[in-house]
């Protein structure tokens, strides 16, 4: 009888559709089991960042990979098994993705003080948030309960995730496929206000453009002379560049760069570029807290996406849960201990 009812509970959650997930989340989710765990996850982003200031960059990108392939599920953060290829190694995540040990520090501290309670979806979203505040950027309160995927897919990311080379219609049709609009795009990009990115993801900008064998006429001369110092064709296309001009900082000087021809990236620059995205850069370039409210705004419509899918709560971002021989997972709710 309770696995009969056991089953009838998992249709009928899988006949719910992702915004009645997504209704689900709330603030303070953890307030009576884990208390702490807001706190907890900001002091280990503050020694991170007193360690490394590029790490916590790394770690708000995070978010940004883990919930455009199947909802917000930390199935990011699963390590490939025999069975199993996970998104880590996707094309858009390989040698590009890092600071998952900042991760697992913070999932560390949770599990010390409150085991099995806080998912790794909610540390994410959490971290995500804090990473901003650290570097000078706007605080949103994050709505918590999610559930930590059972599986991950590299295919998947494959087939989502954009790469440096997407232009802005590219960019608009995949945003719109989650319900995030124009300005959503524009304020979310503004995440590589901090941060850099390698070399091997602009040299095409810099020498065969579209298949041209010349230039991004986009790029300001004398800013493509300094990208040709830093990245020279036929050189290690691992080494980075800033982003923006202030990559420690938070701010709107990544607009500015964008308007003056002094973005990165392609899929950055192409905002500037591109008539339906520049009025919202041109915007934010001249309006600082305009470009932090979208932002906020932003960070928690796509803090909503999930998927639907069974779930549970990793003691190890890395892996499932071990769970007895015969018991499948359903849908476990993040509060609750294995």
């Amino acid at each position: 009888m309770a696995y009969t009812l056991l089953f009838l509970f998992f249709l009928l959650l899988q006949s719910l559709d992702l915004a009645a997930m997504a209704a689900t989340l709330r603030p303070n989710f953890y307030s009576e089991t884990c208390p702490q765990a807001e706190s907890i996850v900001k002091d280990v982003m503050k020694k991170a960042m007193i360690r490394e200031p590029r790490s916590i960059a790394s770690v708000m990108r995070l978010q940004f990979h883990d919930c455009f392939v199947n909802g917000c599920d930390a199935s990011l953060l699963l390590d490939d098994t025999p069975n199993m290829l996970g998104e880590k190694l996707a094309l858009s995540n390989i040698d590009s993705l890092r600071s998952y040990e900042v991760v697992d520090e913070v999932k560390e501290a949770l599990e010390k003080a409150c085991p099995g309670v806080v998912s790794c979806a909610d540390l994410l979203v959490m971290a995500a948030r804090d990473a901003v505040v650290l570097s000078g950027g706007p605080y949103w309160e994050v709505k918590l309960g999610r559930l930590d995927s059972l599986t991950a897919s590299q295919e998947d990311s494959n087939q989502i995730m954009p790469s440096p080379r997407s232009n802005a219609t590219y960019l608009i049709d995949l945003f719109s496929r989650f319900n995030l609009s124009v300005q959503d795009l524009v304020a979310l990009s503004g995440s590589h206000s901090i941060g850099k990115g390698r070399c091997f993801s602009i040299v095409f900008r810099l020498y065969n453009q579209s298949g041209s064998g010349l230039p991004d006429p986009a790029i300001e001369p004398a800013f493509r002379e300094k990208l040709d110092k830093l990245c020279p064709l036929g050189g290690d296309g691992n080494v980075t560049g800033d982003l923006d001009a202030t990559p420690e900082i938070f701010d709107n000087q990544y607009f500015k760069d964008l308007v003056n021809g002094r973005g990165f990236l392609n899929s950055d620059q192409t905002l500037f570029t591109y008539p339906l995205t520049r009025e919202y850069v041109i915007e934010f370039s001249e309006n600082q807290e305009k470009f932090f409210q979208a932002f906020a705004e932003g960070m928690i419509k796509m803090g909503d996406l999930q998927s639907g899918r069974p779930g549970e709560t990793r003691r190890d971002c890395r892996v499932v849960n071990r769970h007895r021989p015969g018991v499948e997972v359903l849908f476990e709710t993040s509060n609750e201990k294995e």
